[in-house]
């Protein structure tokens, strides 16, 4: 009876989660637009089917995966072992990533989209890779109490420079390849592993160093995917790609079913769970090798853990489709639609409000505002921190829309983003840098980039001369520079009344 009151209270919360993205939708649809979409019932059921997969996918979490990560993270500490606590962050990072279900869509378009240069299982892979090397070097810099500012600034130079002689290609990919490494699977994991151990360690500061840990993660898959695009771009051949996301975009999912016989639907469903139970395999398999072969300790109430593996399998496959049926269509609909009306104001408007919407009601970014406020002990506050991230992804995806109407390259306006970020960088306080980071993160939700992706990629498409590899990425790694900013940009104002309070008389 409790988790079923538990299940109900994460399909409400799922729901109101998804609610802002539904308001905004709807007062477009019929105030301005003024029009019903042809696809409106496959489109709200796919609504219901995200939110039925979120609360599944949240409840296998608190049954299986957290329980487990928590007493791992907590018999490492204790064990001191630092070889230990490098491979299990190596190993925790990677199984997250390869199991997001946001990088397997984003590497699926850029497959189809790129005519096979790109390869969707190497993207994946290459982008795991470096979050697990990142998580290590992370779990390395708060066991030693560095400060996150000189792997932040190095780090986001590199990135400026590689972008420099990237293809255009592969820029706004790689920008987004960072950004949906942090979502719906790797927040939680990650953010409770650097915490954690930053509660641990004698001497550590929970704010200064148990954040940073999501900030790394996005800014390293950038510099990889980079040259992985520089590679592929100056020796890899185009291909022909005939199945991806692309086309199940065109087809939702919900006419197949109706069109196809029971028997072959259910085959169907079977395989594609069992594709859902590959992509979570990794994690399933880090948590027993470490539990059993390192820690060599059983499993404590096997049966709920194994319950709460089987209902993030069935929350990820209920996720995925659910992605087809409704969010994707919304995006390309509306960028349709809203381009058909020849007013690009109402463009802007639509991506501020969507933007902003979405960041509010970010479950994750909840969460990391109220850990920030509890370690900041009233330097913080963590309702101005979701205004303070909302408002800067707001901005940010109305700049990154605004570029694909202009047709500008997204060379000069990302790296004049992250130029301003390694100038603030330098003058924020120091309470504030690993958390603006990790905030910078943690924007791009389960919700947000399905519809960001698809709104780029419809004006990419509907918009004459543009380039949908070029132009189409890109607004998520808008969403993800603009909260760095405005919540630095927040401590250093905040710092400076302070002193002007001091001196004055």
């Amino acid at each position: 009876m409790n988790q079923l009151r538990e299940f109900l209270h994460l399909l409400n919360h799922a729901f109101r989660n998804l609610l802002p993205i539904i308001l905004v939708v709807g007062i477009f649809q019929f105030l301005i637009i003024r029009q019903v979409p042809e696809q409106w019932l496959p489109m709200a059921i796919g609504l219901l089917v995200v939110v039925l997969g979120v609360a599944l996918f949240l409840q296998g979490l608190e049954l299986g995966i957290f329980p487990i990560g928590k007493n791992l993270s907590n018999e490492f500490a204790r064990k001191g072992s630092l070889p230990l606590l490098m491979i299990f962050g190596f190993c925790l990072g990677f199984a997250a990533v390869v199991a997001e279900p946001a990088l397997i869509a984003v590497a699926s378009q850029a497959e189809i989209i790129s005519e096979g240069r790109i390869s969707a299982v190497v993207l994946r892979l290459l982008v795991a890779v470096s979050v697990g090397l990142v998580v290590a070097l992370g779990v390395v810099r708060i066991l030693l109490g560095h400060s996150l500012h000189w792997y932040m600034i190095i780090g986001y130079i590199v990135v400026v420079v590689v972008t420099f002689f990237a293809p255009e290609e592969i820029v706004g990919l790689a920008y987004d390849s960072g950004g949906v490494t942090t979502n719906i699977v790797t927040v939680p994991l990650i953010a409770a592993l650097g915490i954690g151990l930053a509660v641990s360690v004698r001497g550590r500061n929970p704010l200064i160093h148990g954040f940073g840990l999501v900030g790394l993660a996005v800014m390293v898959p950038m510099i990889s995917v980079q040259i992985y695009g520089i590679i592929v771009y100056s020796f890899g051949e185009a291909r022909e790609v005939t199945q991806g996301l692309v086309e199940t975009m065109a087809d939702p999912v919900v006419t197949e079913v109706v069109q196809e016989v029971g028997g072959s639907v259910i085959l169907g469903m079977l395989y594609d769970l069992m594709i859902m139970f590959r992509d979570v395999l990794p994690i399933i398999a880090v948590v027993l090798i470490f539990q059993y072969l390192v820690i060599r300790k059983h499993i404590a109430h096997l049966h709920k853990v194994m319950g709460g593996f089987l209902l993030v399998i069935v929350g990820l496959y209920a996720f995925v489709v659910g992605l087809k049926m409704g969010l994707f269509p919304i995006g390309q609909t509306m960028a349709e639609q809203l381009i058909g009306l020849d007013r690009w104001l109402f463009v802007y408007l639509f991506a501020f409000a969507i933007g902003f919407a979405t960041t509010m009601a970010e479950p994750a970014l909840i969460a990391i505002g109220q850990k920030a406020e509890e370690a900041a002990k009233g330097q913080l506050s963590g309702s101005v921190i979701r205004i303070l991230v909302a408002v800067g992804v707001a901005v940010g995806i109305t700049i990154g829309v605004h570029r694909i109407i202009a047709g500008d390259s997204i060379h000069y306006y990302i790296m004049a983003g992250y130029a301003v970020v390694i100038l603030l960088t330098f003058l924020s306080p120091k309470y504030i840098v690993a958390l603006a980071y990790d905030l910078g993160g943690v924007t791009t939700s389960e919700v947000t980039v399905p519809l960001v992706t698809a709104l780029g990629i419809g004006l990419a498409t509907h918009i004459e001369g543009r380039n949908v590899m070029i132009d189409g990425f890109g607004l998520i790694a808008f969403a993800s520079i603009f909260p760095i900013i405005s919540v630095m940009l927040y401590a250093i104002t905040v710092e400076f009344a302070k002193r002007w309070r001091g001196s004055a008389p």
